[in-house]
């Protein structure tokens, strides 16, 4: 009997019979080397990390709950990536607000301007004051 090994085969050149153009193939590429270079350092620590944020703190946080006895790695990690992508929204839609004002520091009236703004960030209003 004779083992195949197969190998995965990248084209160097752009197929003509993929979707996009090539314009838009390289313009792609370009974004995704601008942004790699714009989030230095902390984008390499994301690829080694499931999570950005210390999984022993969230879930000693959790624990801080009565109605919480245990929780698993599992519920701990979800929470942490939720948070995540929360306090990334959530600065995102701040950011705007700080490049209306032609800054690139976010302040805290950025972020009250948002929560105004925005409705599903309504069940924060009044916890900044």
């Amino acid at each position: 009997m004779a083992a195949t090994v197969a190998t995965p085969v990248t084209p160097t050149e752009p197929d003509p019979d993929r979707c996009g153009s090539e314009e838009e193939n390289h313009g792609a590429e370009a974004q995704e080397d601008s942004t790699r270079q714009q989030a230095g350092p902390a984008a390499a620590v994301s690829h080694s990390r499931p999570s950005k944020l210390p999984l022993s703190r969230i879930k000693a946080l959790m624990k801080t709950d009565p109605d919480v006895s245990l929780a698993s790695q599992e519920s701990v990690f979800i929470i942490a990536k939720a948070t995540e992508l929360f306090v990334e929204m959530i600065a995102r839609d701040s950011l705007v607000y700080a490049q209306q004002g032609k800054r690139k520091t976010l302040q805290r009236k950025d972020l009250d301007n948002a929560i105004e703004a925005i409705d599903e960030f309504a069940f924060l209003e009044g916890t900044l004051d």
